[in-house]
């Protein structure tokens, strides 16, 4: 399971947790302008922008997990079982597939409007990447710096809706989150007042008291209210160190920590990175769930007209600074 976000101070920024019970050895993946992405069934891309990301890197393939690119359009794939429904080919339909999505998107749009438009003629379709990498059931959060939006394929086709809230967590379909928060329209980030009887004496005995009810289960419902509260009640300053701080402090608030999330088999859901990218500046900040430490990777600072994959190992292991 999985929570992503948006976030806006000074710059604009964009990231997520992964929460799964296994890595697949991910590293920090930078795509150049002149790397040729090959597609299943429409034209491979030559040129295209520049993208920073996590990813599985197989056969030169990038399997992205989220990413940005250059023009500061960001995507994330969240899990999405049972509700995923991806279609067989369609004629007159660029059928693309589901690993396929973040880099057909990411390569040739730069903003959301040009991806709206895109999507208007693509077909996700069932296509595996190999027979021992099927197809995952994804959902996918799209941001730039000005807005965001939902897709997902399901059995009624494909479903865009705007995304007021810049959060996304797994299932339900996102129509049925965002109604939801409905029920916790009482929440507040001040000091409640008496309205349950004006015959009882009642009084605040602790502060936060006007968040309570607020969920802190570690279900895909509840991380998407208490992460939208968390992310649009929060204050940061503007500078980097700040707001990037503070990116993670929302992202920590819906952390999984091993032992709380049994999958069977002595294997425990946790969160296995954080992740935040500067939309801005082209940089991908990450934490993992050994080492607290922010660690930076600066796509600018690389060779960007390359055709060669970048790539980044992550630092698992904890970072501790001794102070005496």
């Amino acid at each position: 399971m999985c929570t992503a976000i948006t976030y806006t101070t000074d710059n604009h920024y964009f990231g997520r947790n992964l929460d799964l019970e296994y890595s697949y050895k991910e590293t920090i993946t930078i795509v150049p302008r002149n790397y040729e992405f090959k597609f299943r069934k429409v034209e491979n891309i030559n040129n295209h922008y520049a993208i920073i990301g996590m990813a599985y890197v197989t056969n030169d393939y990038p399997l992205y997990y989220d990413a940005i690119n250059e023009k500061g359009l960001g995507i994330a794939g969240l899990n999405f079982p049972s509700n995923a429904d991806y279609k067989e080919i369609e004629l007159g339909k660029n059928n693309i597939a589901p690993f396929e999505f973040i880099p057909y998107i990411l390569s040739q749009c730069s903003n959301i409007e040009e991806t709206k438009k895109i999507l208007e003629n693509i077909n996700i379709v069932k296509i595996n990447f190999s027979d021992e990498l099927p197809v995952s059931p994804l959902h996918w959060i799209i941001a730039d710096k000005e807005k965001s939006i939902t897709v997902e394929s399901v059995k009624d086709g494909l479903k865009i809706y705007d995304n007021p809230v810049g959060v996304l967590t797994n299932n339900p379909t996102f129509d049925i989150h965002l109604f939801n928060l409905n029920n916790y329209i009482s929440l507040s980030t001040e000091q409640p007042i008496n309205s349950f009887s004006k015959d009882l004496n009642l009084e605040t005995y602790s502060r936060g008291m006007g968040a309570i009810g607020l969920p802190g289960d570690l279900s895909s419902a509840s991380r998407f209210v208490k992460a939208t509260f968390t992310k649009m009640n929060s204050k940061s300053g503007n500078s980097e160190s700040e707001s990037i701080s503070q990116f993670f402090h929302i992202l920590e608030s819906v952390y999984q920590q091993r032992g709380c999330v049994h999958m069977g088999e002595g294997m425990y859901e946790i969160t296995i990175y954080s992740s935040c990218c500067n939309m801005d500046k082209g940089i991908y900040y990450y934490t993992t769930y050994e080492n607290n430490q922010i660690t930076g990777i600066d796509m600018n600072k690389e060779n960007l007209d390359s055709s060669e994959l970048i790539n980044y190992n992550l630092i698992k292991g904890q970072q501790i600074f001794m102070q005496n």
